[in-house]
């Protein structure tokens, strides 16, 4: 047989009898306890979801997770959120603080269907974990609250699905909610979104009175037993006074998938009628073409709408049999591989995530192709170096259950990969492989940390270090003035999360100092300069000349470097490099207050070279000072961070909420009024917003919240400039 053996056993005795109970499946008991040992096939893996869920903080992600885990038998007991006590939520600060912080891979079974499911945050600080989650998934459930409806991360991490071209079925969670309107939440799917919403399902009772959903497709009513905490479902006839509105909805959800399904079409426009059975894999297909999202209604906490998720999960996601092939570039021939689900295929595998557990390295890996055997070694093509997985495991949160082998279309997490970071490509030594990595964000917030006692420098060096290797958006720098150790993030939070970490995880005790804005440097105007650079350096005398001409670019664009060409005479090929890293270290270092410059244009326009003068240390020396002085001839700003918020507020409150934006330098975008709460969305420079979470509460009596993520940078003011002594 082929495959990996997983076993869930723990000492025998008296013997074991075993028995097959189903294809590629074995179970045996004995007085006290059962063992399942499960068997990997190809034939299999199209009962495989590697899934994630997604969504706005505080939508229900970590509830819904924990049902999940409880309707699949994963769990024998409901852990919440609010009580710290949620299976995914394993960090203590996740449980102190009630937020998800840390993606957390779990595995689990529902009918036929393995489902590998990832729990992600719903904070900005910490979107880089969606990021990488969902460069390795193939669907994804997104959860919208049915209060609040598309909220900014809602809209960020939607966004970064599409990127990704991960298919999505929805969940309106938080129908039982004072508020909940499902259609309006439909509404800002499309408006916001862009997307096209298939309502599933209708409910039963409104507000505190929802007590179940109809199911469109088959046209019934499923009802959750409150007794057995939604475990049980009831199916019944739709009420009387419901059957117009389900025909009427159904008949939406039809056309829908008729747009998949020529025959379907044709029945539907004769008026025939058309049984779930033909509509499910027409609905499939627009999933997959990331054209139609089916929307199913809930209320995860109590325990209402969750197992016609996974159906939908089983019945609308895709397999990994079922993604288009994944490109691979292959360094030795500089071709491109197309690489498919099989895993008789070459070994190719995605590190997108490390954990720094207990010192040591787990990382993360999803295999598109081949299989992985527990001590096999890897080849790690963007460091080339090679590494032994020693040990694989399939992780349930924090827990590890051991395996031996893993194969394509698997998620795992592998011991031993001392090299590898998130993004990095894993595959056999006799084939590399390069798959493409993952957009990483910009951190915007800093602080100066130092240990409490000197004797722990070193300690909180490589506690930092081993932080780094699990979060490529936590950066630690040396300050060059004052030689504080500098640490970088998305935000208060992320840092305050990495500070307590520090205390918790490493045993390093740290003062810190305020959060600090990050700003970038730019110019505003062209300027040219030639630099000549002569000077005898250990007997030898160095010399190079370069001509620079720099320019802004628009916001956002980034740097562009323009550099001769080869076919100049004289340029060697070693001198064009030195150019190009030159100027690309250079520009990070800044011109006025030593912030990496953004947005410009740098054009080499001359190097011109004196055989037997002319010398690589002068050339670069020149291009190095050259930069410094056209970059101050060409009117240099300071740039500063600016945020997009969206506050939630009463209606009473909002002339205050509005008046203290005001007060720093908010711009207010726009105002939407829903029932008693006014939303406000407007741009805030970062340096205005620090410690706002507490004039917000106070300004509306513990009533208003807001959510933010960087949006641009914009010129900084005067009193900024001054600070700096740049005024």
């Amino acid at each position: 047989m082929s495959g990996g053996v997983v076993l869930y056993a723990a000492q025998t005795n008296p013997p074991i009898h075993a028995e097959i109970t189903e294809k590629g499946r074995f179970r045996t008991k004995t007085n006290s306890f059962t063992i399942v040992v499960s068997i990997m096939s190809q034939s299999n893996l199209n009962q495989i979801r590697n899934i994630g869920i997604i969504s706005h903080i505080d939508a229900g992600k970590t509830t819904v997770s924990e049902r999940i885990l409880f309707y699949c038998g994963e769990i024998h007991k409901l852990g919440e959120v609010h009580d710290g006590m949620a299976t995914m939520d394993w960090m203590a600060q996740e449980q102190d603080r009630g937020i998800t912080i840390t993606a957390t891979s779990t595995t689990c079974r529902w009918q036929e269907t393995r489902i590998n499911l990832i729990d992600t945050p719903g904070h900005i600080d910490f979107t880089i974990e969606v990021e990488r989650s969902l460069r390795v998934l193939d669907g994804a459930i997104a959860i919208f609250s049915a209060v609040e409806g598309v909220q900014p991360q809602s809209e960020l991490v939607w966004r970064q699905a599409d990127r990704y071209n991960v298919p999505r079925i929805c969940l309106i969670n938080k129908m039982d909610r004072v508020g909940a309107n499902y259609r309006a939440v439909l509404e800002q799917m499309q408006a916001r979104l862009g997307a096209r919403p298939v309502l599933m399902q209708l409910p039963v009772g409104e507000e505190g009175d929802f007590r179940s959903v109809v199911d469109l497709l088959e046209g019934h009513e499923l009802a959750f037993d409150e007794n057995e905490f939604g475990a049980k479902v009831v199916c019944t006839p739709v009420a009387n006074e419901l059957k117009s509105a389900v025909a009427e909805a159904r008949e939406a959800l039809i056309e829908a998938a008729a747009d998949w399904d020529d025959e379907l079409l044709a029945d539907f426009l004769e008026g025939k009628e058309i049984v779930a059975a033909r509509i499910r894999p027409a609905l499939r297909r627009g999933v997959l073409a990331g054209q139609l999202f089916p929307v199913f209604l809930g209320s995860a906490l109590r325990n209402k709408g969750i197992q016609p998720l996974l159906d939908a999960v089983t019945d609308l996601l895709p397999s990994p049999l079922e993604l288009p092939p994944v490109p691979a570039h292959q360094p030795g021939s500089g071709e491109d591989l197309l690489l498919t689900c099989d895993v008789s295929g070459p070994l190719c595998a995605l590190a997108f995530k490390v954990l720094s557990d207990e010192g040591r390295k787990l990382t993360y890996l999803r295999i598109y192709s081949g299989k992985l055997k527990a001590g096999d070694m890897l080849l790690n093509s963007n460091r080339n170096v090679q590494e032994r997985a020693a040990r694989l495991f399939r992780m349930h949160a924090h827990k590890r259950e051991r395996i031996d082998t893993a194969h394509a279309g698997d998620i795992v997490a592998a011991a031993g990969l001392k090299e590898s970071l998130t993004g990095d490509t894993l595959c056999s030594p006799g084939k590399p492989l390069l798959l493409a990595g993952l957009a990483v964000p910009e951190p915007v917030v800093s602080l100066a940390v130092e240990p409490k006692q000197i004797q722990d420098r070193d300690k909180l060096l490589l506690s930092l270090e081993k932080l780094q290797w699990e979060d490529p958006t936590f950066r630690v720098r040396e300050d060059e003035d004052t030689g504080q150790t500098v640490l970088t993030g998305m935000g208060e939070l992320h840092l305050e999360v990495v500070l307590r970490r520090l205390a918790d995880d490493f045993g390093v005790a740290v003062n810190a100092g305020k959060p600090q804005v990050v700003y970038r440097e730019s110019i505003s105007a062209e300027a040219r300069h030639t630099e000549i650079f002569e000077r005898e350096i250990d007997g030898k005398q160095q010399h190079g000349e370069v001509t620079l001409r720099v320019a802004p670019r628009e916001r956002g664009a980034g740097i562009e470097i323009v550099l001769p060409s080869s076919d100049t005479a004289g340029l060697s090929t070693e001198i064009l490099k030195v150019l190009d890293e030159t100027l690309r270290l250079a520009v990070q270092s800044g011109v006025q207050v030593g912030y990496p410059m953004v947005d410009l244009s740098i054009i080499v326009e001359q190097v011109p070279i004196t055989p037997g003068v002319t010398s690589v240390l002068g050339v670069r020396a020149a291009a190095q000072r050259g930069l410094s002085l056209v970059a101050r001839a060409a009117k240099p700003v300071l740039l500063e961070p600016v945020m997009a918020l969206e506050i939630t507020a009463p209606n009473e409150f909002s002339g205050r909420v509005l008046g203290n934006l005001q007060q720093k330098r908010g711009r207010i975008e726009g105002m939407e009024s829903r029932d008693v709460i006014d939303i406000v969305r407007a741009h805030v420079p970062l340096s205005e917003i620090f410690g706002y979470m507490t004039e917000l509460r106070s300004a509306t009596q513990g009533r208003g919240s807001f959510t933010m993520e960087f949006s641009h940078y914009d010129k900084a003011p005067d009193a900024v400039l001054k600070r700096f002594g740049l005024k």
